[in-house]
This record gives structure tokens, C-alpha cells and sequence, in this order.
């Protein structure tokens, strides 16, 4: 679940946890040896301090904040050192030095919580030490930040810091005051979100990673759908939901579930464009799929006052309509194609595949059966942890999986892709602080309706694009944030229901990993696919085209949501399934076989009249479907008719 993780950097990569260097390389020197190891054990102690905390409950805000944080500095310095050419020799001075201020820092809040706890904003004396301590935060945030994802995310913090600073007649004193000694900022929400939720969930998938859920999730989907018309493609559709699903990073999907379904592809005919395009959009769909989203999924809990499983609620009709159109899309392809999927003897059988590791479903069936139960979602987390070593112990086909040093490896693991969400969130968390503090967010909202000139169809169309710029330049978390405090309050004003509103502006801050230029998870799966990245990218949003769709039908239609009486809901998904299927169609150009242009623009009308739930449009949809089916219909039978008789002559 983590899903910030930045491309080649994951468990492989923790110090300590990865393969001894081989002879070419030499050996290590005693200090990169010893380095390796403390940042292991870091990382060890941060789970185990999570872990104890989801067990016995939280502290005071400032307490687990500043500890979270502190933790999450500590390995990124350590982890990552700022000299890149220094980084096999392991952290040199000036890492040290940044590690130790990162300390000091975070310790400051926890030896003086009273006085954090207890002091009035804006009203309570700002002493020197305490905005030494503000500065030194904000430095190490931003340098952290800047380690473990890019530059991006920490210029973005650097100039609405400026923009406070020089733009507006806010106090510099109330500015650090507000940044560092509230919970509005820095320590705000993202945060709070980053050390009760996405650690615990993170360490769920690296636990359930070590215990062979990942194979277990490729057997099952190579039963069920790898004999079929493109099969490998499929598969890949199907893993990468599942695993996404635990995983919520794109990425991560990729590499992982793209390392064996793209060969795959390749294998039976795909070119190498269309496999890697498969992969990445299945794969950036693992945000949006319960019942473990991506972490601004917890941040949208946060922000709506709702419980996780809510938001698990409102995701899941629109998660399963993209997985449905890229699985039509890919069945379509393949049709098209001639394509046929793998000999049955060469796939597992899938009574066999429940039969040996079947029991390994039984930690998500833990963390969905405790939400719905209605407990929080880090207490089901911690459920789902303790789960996952006893159900791998119940059978002899993966009792081997549980060894020391994969447990170990997990909690690091687990703990260094959390990293990246921390210095996301507390990087986001500056952002917001400048919003609220300067009220920028009214003024933006008033700036979009302006230009918006109160349609929302424009309004949609400028939060589009500002989403998929945002998401090309940060995480998928911050980004999502960022958007909340800018462009949600102006779509709620024009009418647009708040969980819509929230969800539509992360649909396209999760969507630009698969849009061009910078489309992360695309250049992840033309690693391993070596396809050409231009053909790549056109085919991934090709594939997804039906996914930028989707918000637009939720916005229209909030009951896509689960929002409204079951019979608005029901014609709504009918509708709604309707639109994603002739969509489809009209893109690929093949139904039982070729179409011809004008059918397919009359089912890309209909889909598009499709988008906004009513009578009128409802009716209007069925009419363009009907025309274009009527249409295709007779050009293949007079096309027929014109074989025939030249085979008669």
C-alpha cells in the first residue's frame, strides 16, 4: 500500500536487506557494513514503535507526530545520502549532521509537550528557541523530502513559502508559530494520517509479500483467466487489481506483477507498446481498489470526518467499472488480434491454487471483517498483521515462508516505503499551512469560478487538468492534498457533491502516472516490456480513456457512489456499465468483429451522452447504441452477402 514508492527504491534496496555484493564489487568496508545495519534496526525499531501504539493506543498528538517523523527523517538521511556518489559508501558527515538536527528537531515537541499542549496560537509568546527549532524542522522536512522523492514536491513548499512571506502581511513569527507548533501544519492531518493508517498498512503488504501472497495472486489469476483470448493480458489485469489492492502503489504494482505477465504478453503476440501499456494502467488502478486504496484514500477519511470503509464504499463501483474497462479493452484487442491464451497444461489448476494457498486470502478477510465490524482501520491493520504469520503457518506448502530473517526484512522493509508517504505528508503539510493561514484557498476557489465562469462542466475540466498536472509533479498523497485546500471547496460550490468532489480530484492525481509526459508507471513497464515510450504512453491512455471518464459519470451521478436509494444505484451502475462497455467498443473498433467508423462514433456518442444519469440522456444513449448496433449489424451482413457471392463466381 505504500503508494508514493519512487521507481527502483522498495525493499530491495533497504540497506542490510538486499544481496551480499558480489566478488566484482569487493567487500564492504567495516563502516558501510555497520551503517547498514543500524538503518535496519532503525527501521525495525519504527514498526515494532507502530505496532505498540496501534496495540495500546496513541499518545498526545505532538508525541506520536514528532516520533513518526522523527523516525522517518532519521532513515532518509541515513538511507539516502544527499551525495549521490557517496551512496554505497554509505551516510557521510553532512548526513550525520542532518540526521542529528532531524532529532533534535522532532525531540523538541516531545520533552516540551506540556507546553506544545497547553500554549494559545497567536495569543502565547513565540520565544527564539522555538523558532530555531521551526526552522531547523522545516529545513529537514523539505531536504528529506527532497532525498526520498524529488525536487518537485519541496520547490512546490519553497514557493508558497515565499509567496507567504513576501505576498502577504502574515508575521514571519506566526508563520514559523503556525508551521511547527500547531497541528495544522507540519504535524496536521496528513500526518496524523501517515503514523496511525499508511505505516500499518504498508507493513501489511510487506508482510503479506514475504509470505508468498504475491504468488498466490498470480496463480489465481493465470486459473482463471489465462486460457482465454489474450490471456497473459488478462492476467495481468486481474493480479494487478488484486495485489493492488494491498499494494495501492502503481509502481510497485508494475514491477511486481509486470515482471511475469508483460514476458507473458510478448510471448503470445503482443507487441512489446501494448503489453507495458496493459500493465500500467492495471496497476495504477490499485489506488483506487479496496479494500486497501493508496494512502490519500486514509487522508480523504480524514478530511470528510467519515470511517475508512466509507470511502472504501464510495470507491469500490468506480474502481470495479476501470478494471472492467480495461478488461473489455484487452478482450477486444485480443479478439481483434486473433489472439488466443496459453495451453491449459502449462497453468495452474485453480482447485489446486485454493487447495495449497487458498488460506493465504485469510488476512484481507481479517481487515475487511473487522471494518465491517466497525472498528478503525489501524485497528483492523494490526488484525490483519498478527494474522499474517499464523495463517502461513496453517499449511505445510508455506509454513517455509515464516523465517526470522524474512520477518525482519518485512518490518524494514515496511518501514523505509513509509518513509516516502511521511516526507510526503509533512511536506503537504507546509502547503496547507500556508493555505489556511493566508486563506489562499478562498481566493483560488473564487479564481476558478471566474474563469469557470460558473459552468461546471469547465469548472471539471480546469480540476482535471490541474489534478494530472499536480500528480505529474508529486505523489499521488500530497498532490491529493494540495487540490483539496485549491479546487474542492470551488467544485462544491457549483453544486457538486463533497465525496464526489474528493474522489474526482483523486482519480487524476492517481491517473497521471499513465499520462504524458511524465507518466511514472508507463516508464516502469517499458523497462521491462522495452517498448518504445511514446507508443507506449498513447496505448495507456488509450486503454484508460474510460478512466477519465469515470469521475465525470460519479460527479453526474453521485448514486455511482453508493449515495441515494438502491433503485437510483442500480440504474445508475446499469447506465454507468452501459456507457464503460460501448466506450470501449468505439475505441478498439470490434464487437464480434471489426466496425466500421461511423458505428463506432455513433457508440462513442452514446457513451459520452451516457455520463449524466436521467431519462432524457438515458434514452438518448439507447438510441445512439441501438444505431450504431443496427449499423454494424448490416455492414457485416452485407459484407457477408459480397463473400459470398464472390465465392459463388
Amino acid at each position: 500500500m505504500a503508494s508514493d514508492l519512487v521507481p527502483g527504491y522498495g525493499p530491495q534496496t533497504i540497506p542490510g536487506a538486499g544481496p551480499e555484493p558480489g566478488p566484482e564489487s569487493g567487500p564492504e568496508s567495516p563502516y558501510v557494513v555497520w551503517s547498514k545495519r543500524l538503518v535496519m534496526a532503525i527501521a525495525v525499531a519504527m514498526s515494532l514503535f507502530h505496532l505498540y501504539i496501534a496495540f495500546t493506543g496513541p499518545p498526545n498528538a505532538f508525541v506520536l507526530r514528532s516520533t513518526h517523523l522523527g523516525f522517518a527523517l532519521v532513515l532518509a538521511f541515513l538511507s539516502m545520502p544527499g551525495v549521490l556518489r557517496r551512496r554505497p559508501a554509505g551516510p557521510g558527515v553532512l548526513d550525520w549532521i542532518f540526521a542529528g538536527a532531524a532529532i533534535a528537531a522532532c525531540a523538541y515537541p516531545i520533552v516540551e509537550s506540556t507546553y506544545f499542549n497547553t500554549r494559545m496560537v497567536y495569543v502565547g509568546p513565540v520565544s527564539l528557541t522555538d523558532m530555531c527549532f521551526a526552522v531547523l524542522m522545516m529545513a529537514v522536512v523539505l531536504e528529506g523530502t527532497r532525498r526520498m522523492i524529488g525536487l518537485i514536491l519541496p520547490l512546490t513548499a519553497v514557493l508558497f513559502l515565499g509567496y507567504q512571506v513576501f505576498l502577504t502581511n502574515v508575521d514571519l513569527v506566526r508563520l514559523l508559530e503556525y508551521q511547527y507548533m500547531t497541528t495544522d501544519a507540519i504535524f496536521g492531518i496528513p500526518t496524523q494520517v501517515s503514523a496511525t493508517y499508511v505505516v500499518l498498512f504498508v507493513l501489511f503488504g510487506a508482510l503479506c509479500e514475504r509470505m508468498g501472497v504475491g504468488k498466490l495472486f498470480m496463480d489465481f489469476a493465470l486459473a482463471l483467466t489465462g486460457h482465454t483470448a489474450g490471456g497473459p493480458a488478462k492476467v495481468a489485469v486481474v493480479s494487478s487489481g488484486i495485489f493492488g489492492s494491498i499494494s495501492g502503489s502503481a509502481v510497485a504494482n508494475v514491477m511486481t506483477t509486470g515482471s511475469f505477465t508483460i514476458p507473458l504478453m510478448k510471448r503470445i503476440g503482443y507487441k512489446p507498446a501494448f503489453a507495458g501499456a496493459v500493465e500500467a494502467v492495471a496497476s495504477t488502478g490499485g489506488q483506487i481498489m479496496p479494500p486497501i486504496m493508496g494512502a490519500a484514500a486514509f487522508v480523504m477519511a480524514e478530511f470528510l470526518g467519515v470511517s475508512y470503509l466509507t470511502v472504501a464504499g464510495y470507491a469500490i463501483l468506480p474502481a470495479l467499472l476501470y478494471y472492467f474497462a480495461v478488461f473489455l479493452a484487452v478482450h477486444l484487442e485480443a479478439r481483434k488480434q486473433g489472439m488466443v491464451g496459453l495451453p491449459k497444461a502449462d497453468l495452474p489448476r485453480l482447485w489446486e491454487v485454493l487447495r495449497d494457498r487458498g488460506h493465504l486470502f485469510g488476512p484481507l478477510v481479517v481487515i475487511i471483517g473487522t471494518l465491517l465490524l466497525g472498528y478503525s482501520a489501524p485497528f483492523a491493520a494490526l488484525c490483519g498483521i498478527l494474522s499474517v504469520v499464523p495463517v502461513a503457518l496453517l499449511r505445510r506448502t508455506t509454513r517455509h515462508e515464516v523465517t526470522w530473517p524474512k520477518l525482519v526484512d518485512a518490518l524494514a522493509s515496511g518501514a523505509i516505503n513509509a518513509v516516502i508517504v511521511a516526507m510526503a505528508c509533512a511536506s503537504a503539510g507546509i502547503v496547507i499551512g500556508v493555505i489556511s493561514q493566508t486563506g489562499l484557498g478562498l481566493s483560488f476557489t473564487g479564481v476558478v469560478r471566474a474563469l469557470a465562469a460558473d459552468s461546471l462542466v469547465l469548472a471539471l475540466m480546469l480540476t482535471m487538468v490541474a489534478g494530472i498536472i499536480l500528480g505529474m509533479g508529486m505523489p499521488t498523497t500530497p498532490a491529493y492534498i494540495v487540490q483539496v485546500a485549491l479546487l474542492v471547496p470551488a467544485l462544491v460550490k457549483l453544486g457538486v457533491a463533497v465525496e464526489a468532489a474528493h474522489l474526482f480530484v483523486l482519480y487524476f492525481a492517481i491517473l497521471s502516472a499513465i499520462t504524458p509526459p511524465v507518466a511514472i508507471a508507463v516508464y516502469a513497464a517499458c523497462g521491462i516490456a522495452r517498448g518504445n515510450i511514446f507508443d507506449t504512453s498513447y496505448t495507456a491512455v488509450k486503454l484508460a480513456l474510460t478512466g477519465y471518464i469515470i469521475p465525470f459519470m460519479f460527479v453526474f451521478g453521485p448514486s455511482l457512489l453508493l449515495i441515494g436509494d438502491l433503485q437510483t444505484i442500480v440504474l445508475t451502475c446499469i447506465t454507468a456499465t452501459c456507457g464503460v462497455a460501448l466506450l470501449s467498443v468505439g475505441l478498439q473498433g470490434y464487437l464480434f468483429a471489426p466496425v466500421r467508423w461511423l458505428p463506432r462514433l455513433l457508440f462513442v456518442g452514446a457513451a459520452f451522452v451516457l455520463i449524466k444519469p436521467g431519462l432524457t440522456t438515458d434514452l438518448i444513449g439507447a438510441g445512439l447504441a441501438s444505431a450504431g448496433l443496427l449499423l454494424d449489424w448490416t455492414s457485416r451482413k452485407a459484407s457477408l452477402r459480397s463473400e459470398g457471392t464472390s465465392a459463388g463466381e
